[in-house]
């Protein structure tokens, strides 16, 4: 018994996937192709991205919104979440790496799901704000550029419904955040944004310590 979140070193975090971890093909295939690009840490963990697909069940979430798309693992988890008329928006400026991500998700046969935007991830939010209508999106995940995240939140906690989610990626920051000899912009920008939603009364909030830190933020 522990009234602290138990440390996860190797050893238990190996025992960790070997009991859990229930990932199917497709996306064991694109995080093994993604493991061997030189960004490849900017792919979130399989087990977060199982985490999110529980949390998108439990919700009955059917529209997504995803900043940060990089290779695609996390869209494809979700999209995998979704019923066949499931929709995710997904926000992303790199041709290259969207690329290896629409592959599988051909291959896993969520594609149709999948409304992919190759632009500035603020330019398809507003646009998407400008539309009007009122707030009707169940689930947005945060994992891009991090001086932007109040940027991307703010427009998010717009589009979301109420009782929505916002989940907001790398809240840990590999610990760099509770480091006070680590100064550089990302460190002080998670920090920052941690901060602020730790003081906005318009959302509860629960940082669950998986992969690299996730925020979750529920819009009252």
């Amino acid at each position: 018994m522990s009234n602290r979140t138990t440390p996860v070193d190797e050893r238990l975090h190996h025992y960790l996937l070997s009991v859990s971890l229930r990932e199917v093909p497709a996306l064991r295939q694109l995080r093994e192709e993604t493991a061997a690009l030189p960004e490849h840490n900017m792919q979130i963990a399989p087990e977060q991205g199982q985490f999110m697909q529980m949390l998108l069940g439990l919700m009955g979430a059917r529209r997504c919104i995803e900043v940060g798309t990089f290779t695609g693992y996390s869209t494809l988890a979700m999209a995998l979440a979704l019923p066949e008329d499931g929709r995710i928006l997904a926000c992303d400026v790199s041709e290259e790496w969207t690329a290896i991500g629409q592959r599988h998700w051909e291959a896993a046969a969520v594609a149709e799901r999948i409304d992919l935007r190759i632009a500035p991830a603020s330019e398809t939010l507003t646009a998407l704000i400008d539309e009007g209508g009122a707030p009707d999106w169940d689930f947005a995940f945060i994992d891009a550029d991090k001086p932007s995240y109040p940027d991307y939140y703010e427009q998010c906690l717009k589009l979301i419904r109420p009782g929505g989610v916002i989940a907001v990626d790398n809240s840990l920051w590999d610990g760099k955040v509770a480091d006070p000899a680590v100064d550089d912009e990302d460190t002080r920008a998670i920090r920052a944004f941690n901060e602020k939603l730790y003081a906005d009364e318009r959302v509860d909030i629960s940082l669950v310590p998986i992969g690299d830190g996730l925020t979750l933020a529920r819009k009252r």
